[in-house]
């Protein structure tokens, strides 16, 4: 039941993803040169999604309500939003400033979670590396497409 819950909490917070899509505005805009092409996006965060879930019930498990846990929570929140930042609102500084925190939560989970499940705190560091290249594209998006 508990795995469920993670699961259904984490397809929730994908959702978000899908709601508020990149399109043509995205399309339009200019980007770095070692942008990932538009089929990883949804082929790494399927896995990381799938890790997130995993981790938060190994977590659960564990030691129940925790402060893993709860940075656990404040990292999927942030996760969610950004899509909604970036792509919904076209407010790329402030999609920033919520990455700059989803990696400070991630970073939290992986300290906090690594002496209650290391195997929790070894998922997250794919995340962080993965959301570390998404903060520098979303910094290197905004700085080619801000007037100057």
């Amino acid at each position: 039941m508990a795995a469920a819950i993670f699961i259904g909490l984490v397809v929730l917070a994908a959702a978000s993803g899908a709601i508020f899509k990149p399109g043509l505005w995205y399309q339009e805009l200019r980007k770095p040169s070692w942008t990932p092409p538009n089929w990883a996006f949804p082929t790494v965060w399927t896995i990381l999604y799938m890790f997130i879930a995993y981790a938060g019930w190994s977590v659960w498990e564990a030691a129940g309500w925790s402060l893993p846990l709860m940075f656990w929570g404040v990292q999927l929140v942030l996760n969610a939003m950004w899509s909604w930042l970036f792509f919904g609102m076209k407010r790329m500084d402030l999609a920033l400033g919520d990455i700059a925190l989803l990696w400070l939560a991630i970073a939290g989970f992986i300290v906090t979670a690594w002496p209650v499940s290391q195997i929790a705190a070894v998922l997250f560091l794919p995340y962080l590396a993965w959301v570390t290249a998404a903060g520098l594209l979303n910094f290197s998006v905004r700085r080619l497409n801000t007037a100057a």
